[in-house]
């Protein structure tokens, strides 16, 4: 397959979205339900894996994408996150939500195929990949799965930012993996959209036991990636690993501090998820965090730069 064939099956999905009408939706409404879902069903880029064609690349620039420290854990949270959707996608009984989460698992599994397909093309070793176990609590894990991605998703737009303009990631591979990316910001997008709906139309008395679970993944998040930083015993891979959202300027080859990180990160979640409906909610923990941040070292003006 040549190049301009593979490069056309990655232009279905819209890159610019129609304006948002006017107003809010009140969440928990039949209305913001068919937003949310609708969103997330119709922006659906139908790209096949096995389509591309990846670009070849010269020595250097290959043996710098291959030592990243990135990839066993890229492709097994990839086919963790399936699981994890699927398995609560089979336990929503409304179609349409069902559908939507549905679409969600997709993604989440052809994100593994592409990842896959990468590091055969590239030549990458990947440890054994682990079983993926089917999870007792569908909703605990499909929360921990969300809101990971709300986490590791700010910081890899601002790190896929950074890789495109210093030439890290050259321009063809930028654009083999532009779709993944938007994906993410989708994924995102219905989650926290997902948890405000299912929050509402719980009844009055369970929705503090739901605030609770929230926190309790919010802590077991923050818990495992202290863990993970700690280099799990004497081999630090993991740390490694976890840590390339927060150190990954300097393994892509950029000196930047974290403040300019975290305003390009900031400006790309922006950008990134600007382009949908005005109407849907938006994550803001991670962004509220980082501004915060910002604010106490003194760095506010970051913000409007």
């Amino acid at each position: 397959m040549n190049a301009p064939v593979a490069k056309a099956a990655f232009t279905a999905f819209p890159r610019n979205m129609p304006a948002s009408p006017v107003g809010t939706i009140r969440a928990g409404s039949e209305a913001h339900r068919a937003l949310m879902c609708r969103t997330m069903l119709t922006t659906h880029d139908p790209y096949k894996p096995a389509l591309i064609d990846w670009p070849v690349l010269d020595a250097t620039t290959q043996a710098r994408i291959t030592s990243l420290p990135i990839w066993d854990i890229a492709v097994a949270t990839e086919g963790r996150a399936s699981r994890n959707v699927s398995t609560y996608a089979a336990t929503v009984a409304d179609p349409l939500m069902r559908a939507a989460i549905d679409m969600n698992a997709f993604e989440e599994a052809r994100h593994k195929l592409v990842l896959g397909d990468m590091v055969r093309a590239y030549g990458i070793d990947l440890v054994p990949e682990p079983a993926y176990a089917t999870p007792r609590d569908p909703e605990w894990a499909f929360m921990v799965t969300g809101f990971s991605e709300c986490i590791d998703s700010f910081f890899g737009f601002g790190l896929f930012k950074i890789a495109k303009d210093s030439g890290f990631f050259p321009a063809d591979l930028v654009d083999t993996f532009e779709p993944v990316m938007r994906e993410e910001g989708r994924h995102i997008l219905f989650f926290v959209n997902w948890v405000a709906w299912h929050r509402a139309k719980l009844a009055w008395w369970r929705r503090p036991a739901f605030a609770l679970k929230v926190a309790a993944v919010w802590a077991f998040l923050i818990w495992e990636r202290i863990d993970m930083a700690k280099g799990m015993g004497n081999d630090n891979t993991k740390a490694q690993e976890n840590n390339f959202t927060l150190n990954g300027s300097k393994e892509l080859g950029v000196e930047i501090e974290f403040p300019d990180l975290a305003a390009i990160c900031l400006a790309e979640n922006d950008r990134r998820l600007g382009v949908y409906d005005t109407r849907l909610l938006r994550p803001r923990f991670v962004p509220a965090m980082m501004r915060l941040a910002l604010r106490v070292m003194g760095k506010g003006r970051l913000l409007t730069a």
